[in-house]
């Protein structure tokens, strides 16, 4: 038996994890992001700086450290992951909507919340909610409907089985999401005797588990019958390492690949069968033909409302076949479920489709709707002005990437013109947080990537908006010495939503960084200056007006050793090519113009 406090227990367990699939073996929890406070100090904060077993790294922002624990897991394919300690209080609730971006994008993290006295002694204790209800319930229970597992560690003796259901579900590719273990502070610096066992080195295995025979027999009769098949490729198919089963089994049987956020890179760009973006945010090509496909292959996609443009996208008529891990998924759209690995999967499904493939004269007619994609491309990539078009801004961003180089991004309008228009390079080249399209994601998620990747140059692209929300986290890289590129554009407010709220009726209001003057945010330009604000937490920064001037600056930033910010203008009124596609926003029934279009949009959905 060890004595150590519940605390120490904890951190030394967490030290002794691992993942391992297909024979490989990774360290699970690559550290601890934390902000100490009364709750934590003591117990947590004690229990750290007292172990060498499990790396610490201290954030600026509650909610930033969790973004970049999931941009951490996402980078590392799910099979590693951090944790994250807060005190009671405001760091523990300021976790949630970090917690709820893990949990929608199916991304392991780990929180550790400091709670209230278990004992009672001494309550109301600071920042304790009273509830009239129960003396059980804290701001903690709040992460209940965000958390894949939630559980409050009142006695030492709680700790093991609670510890062990944390990592059941931590490691499960089909259950996995933000894990809460809350810990009352005064439980946390309990003295308790624990079995050696407890901490033994503790191998979790990620499987890949097998379609049902039958089911896979009736999907590779739909795939037979079918002459336009269109392959969907979801996040599942970078986490589950699928890249190459599904690049063989497209080759093998002539089917385009398309791409939704999680999923883009799954093939290269330039591969013959790789149509690119699919949905409201995607390309002319890929939504071409998923409308004319009379059966739809998805591998590892949620099928969000992007993904299938508000459910307009897809013929009445077209199968669905779903290759999910996660029967919730595989049941969507009515579709006939294939539960499996997506690696597994597709080669069981294209071993039993062997002989099948699809005719010349639809692999060519796809080709052909991709080349006049690219070539729309190409003319965004070489648009010129000042200030500077978004979409070339894109394409230079693209080029200084590379091939070792990773984008990411979460919120505003680059995501939409992202996922349409970057070229990726493979699998973890794009990181584009879309399920929950969380702004301020993107300067701690790339610092997440940094840390699960560091041989890869990480371009973080990121909004005036969404920076101003958070952008604390560049303190974090600096302090560290994590070399992030960070692409700042400032077009003065939040260019997508400018352009939704017009198209509805709602005359762009608080869409614009402006003074108030006649009631509204139309006065003159904030005198607001982004560039010197990322001098001062640390960053170097190199500034650019013009094209030349913007790749010089991205060769310049990829040449540095330390975390650059490159700033730039950019004109909110150049768009990036449409993608002649829906998406579904209400439009008030009463004082609006734009109703009768929405109406008749929404009558066409099939």
């Amino acid at each position: 038996m060890t004595r150590l406090t519940v605390a120490q227990a904890a951190i030394r367990f967490l030290a002794a994890q691992h993942t391992e699939r297909d024979g490989v073996e990774h360290r699970f929890f690559g550290g601890c992001f934390g902000i100490f406070g009364h709750g934590n100090v003591a117990g947590l904060g004690q229990a750290l700086a007292t172990s060498d077993e499990l790396p610490y790294y201290l954030s600026r922002n509650e909610q930033a450290m969790v973004h970049a624990a999931a941009g951490y897991a996402r980078a590392a394919n799910r099979l590693r992951a951090m944790a994250c300690t807060t005190s009671i209080g405001p760091g523990a609730t300021n976790m949630i909507t970090g917690a709820a971006g893990a949990t929608v994008n199916r991304l392991p993290v780990l929180l550790l919340p400091g709670d209230v006295f278990a004992t009672r002694v001494a309550n109301p204790v600071l920042q304790e909610l009273e509830d009239p209800r129960s003396y059980d319930i804290s701001v903690n229970d709040a992460f209940r409907p965000v958390s894949r597992y939630w559980d409050r560690i009142n006695r030492p003796e709680q700790l093991p089985s609670a510890l062990l259901a944390a990592m059941r579900v931590l490691t499960d590719p089909a259950e996995t999401g933000a894990v809460t273990l809350a810990l009352p502070q005064d439980v946390q610096a309990e003295a308790h005797d624990w079995p050696e066992e407890l901490f033994a080195h503790r191998v979790w295995h990620v499987p890949r588990p097998r379609p049902e025979q039958a089911a896979l027999a009736r999907a590779a009769d739909l795939i037979r019958g079918s002459t336009r098949p269109l392959i969907i490729a979801g996040g599942g198919v970078v986490y589950s390492e699928a890249a190459d089963e599904l690049r063989r089994f497209a080759e093998k049987h002539g089917v385009p690949v398309a791409e939704t956020q999680a999923g883009k890179g799954a093939l290269p760009y330039g591969h013959p069968l790789a149509v690119g973006a699919v949905g409201a945010t995607g390309t002319t090509a890929a939504n071409a033909l998923a409308r004319e496909a009379d059966l739809i292959i998805g591998v590892g996609t949620r099928y969000t409302d992007f993904t299938t443009a508000s459910r307009s996208l897809f013929d009445a008529g077209a199968q669905v076949v779903n290759l999910n891990i996660a029967a919730f998924d595989a049941a969507k759209l009515s579709g006939l479920q294939l539960v499996a690995d997506a690696r597994a999967g597709l080669a069981d499904l294209s071993a039993a489709c062997e002989g099948w493939d699809t005719a010349a004269v639809y692999r060519t007619a796809a080709a052909e709707l991709t080349r006049a994609w690219d070539a729309e491309v190409d003319k965004a990539f070489a648009l010129e002005g000042e200030p500077l078009p978004q979409p070339a801004v894109i394409g230079a961003v693209n080029a200084a990437a590379g091939q070792d180089g990773v984008v990411v991004c979460a919120a505003g309008s680059m995501p939409g013109d992202l996922h349409k228009l970057w070229r990726p390079s493979g699998p973890g080249s794009y990181h584009v947080e879309y399920g929950y399209s969380c702004m301020g994601y993107e300067v701690a998620g790339g610092l997440g990537v940094k840390l699960a990747v560091p041989e890869r140059e990480v371009f973080v692209m990121v909004g005036d908006g969404s920076y101003l929300m958070m952008a604390q986290e560049l303190v974090t890289a600096v302090a560290e010495g994590i070399k992030l590129v960070v692409v700042l554009v400032d077009n003065a407010g939040f260019a997508s939503i400018g352009r939704l709220s017009e198209s509805v009726g709602a005359q762009r209001l608080g869409t614009s960084y402006a003074y108030r003057g006649g009631g509204r945010y139309d006065g003159g330009p904030l005198p607001v200056d982004l560039a010197a604000n990322a001098r001062s937490l640390g960053a170097h920064v190199v500034e650019a007006a013009t094209m030349a001037e913007l790749r010089a600056a991205l060769d310049a930033a990829r040449a540095e050793e330390r975390t650059t910010v490159v700033y730039l203008r950019a004109d909110p009124a150049i768009e990036a090519p449409s993608s002649q596609a829906w998406w579904d926003v209400p439009v008030a029934e009463v004082g609006s113009p734009a109703r009768t279009a929405y109406e008749q949009a929404r009558r066409a959905r099939p």
